[in-house]
């Protein structure tokens, strides 16, 4: 991403000009609000309709014109991440004037490079805007705490503080590379002296958080807490209550916008109608439920339509379900048990602080066909790198260089070039390996989680 696109985004001139864009943003949110109240037969004709506009712009595509220009949705191959990867230009259905470009790392390690439309940006920014809502929220004026990915300041430097003002102080960004017990009254102080709306983060962040407050004998008020990006395991619900006093939305979405789920309950998530096309890819049974994939096409970004796309990311729903039912679910008339997946992206520290953001460490690094990141023990880490044509020390120092923003000085980093990624017995190549000492500390880690 250009730096100047960047700072642009931690303005509040970007609220309004960019993601809030007065031509866009009335209509689009009216739009998902509708579709909200709407039933069965309303929602899948607006998405047939949709659906073929979007088809009709993707047709324009390089990717749509050597498949003969399909008109109808059945009549496009499933299309994999790595076919996006490998030809991004493949997929412009023209002329981006008014389009952005994003540079995405994904949770498989395979680095993505996107363009979005204005509308696309606007319709995002109104989805979460109607997360808010739900836990009632103006979003345009509230004071949120970000406790994600941000980098704020180096890891290894221990003193605060660990935080900064963006947006004219509307939001105050926290770093969770530096949540820890010795760290944890300075976060606390920060939050009351805040008094935010909202806190949004990372699952894995907020669950440290909690911890650490409730071993400190803290207790910090925090009304509402918006979590996404991770899997958010059932127990951080309840967490959130005792350390927060917090009501909790989660919700699911990836880069390439292609679905869009949220949970205001554990395990009772929904797809938002009028996000995307959704279809639900049967792969497997366990016992009496069936495992679907996740295959979208978005509907609001004709700049770089992505048909039939596979996410790799699972639902587990029961087998009596038929296919009214999972029409049901894929139109967000009917609710499921949440994504499986997307937890085990983390590392651990010698400290046992739970490292967020890896899916960054490749963002903007050229001639990178994929990394992988294996954390060898608590204090070694391990980058495997699958070079493209062109790689060279100076990539290599710029993955480094986001490595070492991630990680503390007490691990150590080591990047290798490879031919080939560790593969597991069912021939997978995991984004993130754990060796058995790591598994080991994310267990106990986790146990006290589940306990707390």
């Amino acid at each position: 991403m250009h730096p100047f696109v960047k700072k642009l985004k931690t303005l509040r001139f970007g609220d309004v000009a960019i993601r809030r864009n007065p031509v866009f943003y009335a209509s689009v949110s009216d739009e998902l609000q509708a579709l909200e109240r709407a039933d069965l037969d309303a929602r899948r004709e607006w998405t047939r309709v949709r659906t073929r506009e979007a088809l009709s712009f993707a047709a324009r595509s390089a990717y749509g014109r050597r498949l003969g220009r399909p008109t109808e949705l059945d009549q496009w191959p499933l299309l994999e991440k790595s076919a996006v990867r490998d030809d991004p230009g493949a997929f412009l259905s023209g002329p981006a004037i008014f389009a952005a470009r994003a540079s995405t790392g994904g949770t498989t390690g395979v680095p993505l490079q996107l363009t979005r439309s204005l509308r696309s940006i606007v319709l995002e920014q109104a989805c979460i805007d109607q997360m808010l809502w739900r836990l009632r929220i103006d979003a345009r004026d509230a004071r949120i705490a970000v406790l994600r990915g941000d980098n704020v300041k180096d890891p290894s430097e221990l003193q605060p503080p660990f935080w900064t003002a963006v947006a004219g102080g509307r939001r105050l960004l926290f770093s969770s590379n530096h949540l820890n017990a010795g760290t944890i009254e300075a976060y606390a102080r920060a939050i009351e002296e805040y008094r935010p709306d909202v806190l949004w983060a990372y699952p894995t962040t907020l669950e440290s958080l909690c911890l650490l407050l409730l071993r400190a004998g803290r207790r910090v008020s925090v009304p509402r807490v918006l979590t996404s990006s991770e899997m958010l395991a059932p127990h951080i619900w309840s967490l959130a209550r005792e350390a927060l006093g917090s009501e909790l939305l989660d919700y699911y979405g990836q880069a390439e916008r292609v679905a869009f789920a949220y949970a205001q309950r554990p395990e009772e998530y929904r797809f938002l109608p009028g996000y995307a096309h959704v279809e639900l890819h049967r792969t497997g049974e366990e016992g009496d439920q069936v495992l679907y994939e996740i295959v979208g096409t978005n509907l609001w970004n004709f700049a770089m339509p992505l048909p039939r796309y596979r996410t790799g990311d699972l639902i587990k729903l029961p087998a009596s379900w038929g296919a009214r039912e999972l029409e049901q679910v894929a139109l967000g008339l009917r609710t499921f048990g949440g994504v499986l997946g997307r937890d085990s992206d983390i590392l651990i520290s010698p400290d046992g602080v739970q490292l967020t953001g890896i899916d960054h460490f490749q963002r903007d690094v050229a001639n990178v066909l994929r990394i992988q990141v294996i954390q060898e023990a608590p204090d070694e880490v391990r980058v495997l790198v699958l070079p493209d044509d062109g790689y060279s020390e100076r990539d290599s120092a710029q993955l480094l260089h986001n490595v070492r923003t991630k990680l503390p000085d007490s691990m150590r980093v080591d990047i290798r070039r490879t031919d080939t990624l560790e593969r597991t017995a069912l021939g997978k190549t995991p984004f993130v390996i754990h060796r058995p000492a790591v598994r080991e500390l994310l267990r106990r880690a986790r146990s006290r989680g589940a306990t707390a």
